[in-house]
């Protein structure tokens, strides 16, 4: 799996969790729908640390918190 690809399952679990839509997201953090869904899909090469800071700080958790999960332990390349 690649860290785009465990990125966008953590904001995806993230978003179940808190039983949030992708819509709901960018309402409460200011990050675009296109963005986020972009992201969540695995459609980008690489997330923008500072997408990616405003995601997490929407969430209320830290850079950190989010990548003490599982799903980064699977990351390969």
């Amino acid at each position: 799996m690649t860290l785009t690809e465990a990125i966008g399952i953590r904001i995806k679990n993230l978003l179940q969790e808190r039983g949030w839509t992708q819509y709901q997201l960018e309402k409460r953090g200011g990050v675009s729908r296109s963005t986020v869904n972009l992201i969540v899909n695995g459609h980008v090469r690489s997330a923008k640390l500072d997408t990616l800071y405003q995601i997490v700080a929407t969430f209320g958790i830290s850079l950190a918190e989010f990548f003490d999960d599982p799903i980064f332990a699977e990351v390969t390349d």
